[in-house]
């Protein structure tokens, strides 16, 4: 690996997986981490020691291309080659359930807010809902269009979820980004830019935007609005493909994971890139960021995993104010129309009173 900046050095480095991994979530109480691959395995990291906990987690040989763990931190699904998709107990790191259904490689799941459901998408081109205590398909087989679908997300109000996948048939079709609604299962939108698959999609928290990651080799991240479904920016930066995005937090940074062997950060509320590029040695698959922001894990492709000091990178930058929270606007201009209401009046007080001593005086 190779950095010109020493600021933009890992903070570690873990070692293991015997070939590409898919996927990285950070665990409750900030001191762990899960990753995903294609030789089959599931494991756990101590964030610190950069070692592995306990015993690989497996279940059969099928390459495992994503995993998500559940809103209370208990569970974690997986999505494996086999078409299943798989559901976990943390504390006994076992299986206790697979769904079948899918008919090709599972590549995106995804978590309802309230745990109860999970959404998942298929090279088989469709998108199943499930009810995680039923393990039964309770939406779908949804037949979305994309040849392969390889992300769905939830949007965080639940009331729709958004598909990307693989353009090779129909670009013009297969590059979209589609907007489903929940309760129906219905098409609601198609964003049309990409031109290349998508590959990875996230909501900010708030819902107001998102935020799409196409093999495009130049404009390959773009943000739309989802008042409208307008697209209001493009992040040019990578030279080739990205691969993933991820969200802080507090939804003011992006990291992404691209083809060109480089992760990057951006400030969302400029648009603009952050710091120096995190330098890897081989195309970068995924990214995630710890529940406080300051951790960020990207994965490689020479099978090893990095984490990455934010605040430094942030600092580096002269931006450590984007691990704060947003300011709330209303909040603001609330206080802003305080001020100058009270000023206002405190004025017109004044006016009064010199009219009334210049009255006397006369």
């Amino acid at each position: 690996m190779s950095s010109h900046i020493a600021d933009t050095e890992p903070c570690q480095k873990f070692e293991g997986h015997s070939e590409w991994l898919e996927g990285a979530i950070h665990l409750p109480g900030g001191q762990r981490m899960m990753t995903c691959s294609r030789d089959g395995s599931l494991r756990v990291w101590n964030l610190k020691s950069g070692k592995q906990i306990g015993q690989e987690w497996r279940d059969g040989n099928n390459r495992v291309w994503t995993i998500a763990l559940s809103p209370d931190g208990k569970k974690v699904v997986s999505g494996s080659d086999d078409g299943l998709v798989r559901l976990w107990d943390m504390d006994t790191r076992k299986v206790i359930a697979k769904w079948t259904g899918h008919t090709g490689t599972v590549r995106s799941v995804c978590w309802s807010r309230d745990g109860r459901q999970v959404v998942s998408g298929s090279e088989d081109g469709t998108v199943r809902e499930w009810d995680v205590e039923k393990g039964e398909t309770i939406l779908g087989p949804i037949e979305t269009g994309h040849k392969h679908v390889f992300t769905v997300v939830y949007s965080p109000d639940m009331t729709m979820f958004a598909t990307g996948g693989y353009a090779e048939l129909n670009p013009d079709s297969d590059s979209a980004i589609k907007i489903w609604g929940l309760k129906t299962g219905k098409l609601a939108a198609t964003l049309k830019g990409h031109t290349e698959s998508v590959m990875c999609l996230a909501w900010t928290p708030d819902g107001k935007t998102l935020i799409s990651g196409s093999y495009d080799d130049s404009s390959s991240i773009r943000i739309w609005n989802t008042s409208n479904w307008k697209q209001i920016a493009v992040l040019d930066g990578h030279t080739k493909g990205v691969y993933d995005i991820a969200i802080s937090p507090n939804g003011r940074i992006l990291a992404s994971a691209s083809y060109d062997s480089t992760a990057r950060l951006w400030n969302l509320d400029k648009n603009q890139p952050i710091s120096s590029l995190l330098e890897h040695a081989k195309t970068v698959g995924v990214v995630s960021f710890s529940a406080d922001g300051k951790l960020l894990a990207t994965c490689c492709d020479d099978y090893n995993v990095y984490t990455w000091d934010v605040p430094a990178l942030l600092k580096e930058a002269g931006l450590d104010d984007l691990l704060l929270d947003k300011p709330d606007e209303s909040l603001l201009l609330a206080v802003c129309e305080t001020f100058i209401n009270s000023h206002l009046s405190k004025l017109m007080y004044s006016r009064l009173m010199l009219h009334v001593v210049l009255s006397d005086a006369r």
